[in-house]
């Protein structure tokens, strides 16, 4: 199967398992999936990922963050689109929630949240927010 658009699917394998109750989804792998999955541990949304490797595709087991049974992660949202790609500036990285979520930022130095990419004095593609 084809998948266009291989970051909306991961944000909704991961939104499904949220909603479904379950402790880790799998999803196939990437470089860019990689480096999403690095920064949502970083900033404490999920428990932790690990890579499988496999014969027809490599995939990543996300364990998902569940303290007091309620998800760490209440919302992802995909931003730029293979239709309509969204690129920011420095000063026009968004603050999610008033700062209690993140924004995933693609930028030439790699994949960062956008506090990271601020500090760093980067703009580059809005890929999602995450709350």
């Amino acid at each position: 199967m084809v998948v266009t658009d291989p970051i909306a699917d991961m944000l909704t394998r991961i939104r499904n398992a949220i909603m479904a109750g379950h402790e880790d989804v799998l999803v196939p792998a990437s470089r860019m999936k990689l480096s999403i999955a690095r920064t949502l541990k970083e900033e404490g949304f999920i428990q932790n990922y690990e890579t499988l490797k496999g014969k027809p595709q490599t995939m990543i087991r996300i364990h998902l963050k569940h303290p007091d049974s309620r998800p760490a992660l209440l919302g992802l949202e995909r931003v730029s689109k293979p239709g309509l790609r969204v690129y920011v500036g420095r000063r026009e990285i968004p603050r999610v929630y008033g700062g209690l979520g993140i924004a995933i930022v693609s930028t030439s130095k790699g994949i960062m949240t956008g506090q990271e990419a601020w500090r760093h004095r980067l703009g580059g593609e809005l890929l999602c927010y995450v709350w």
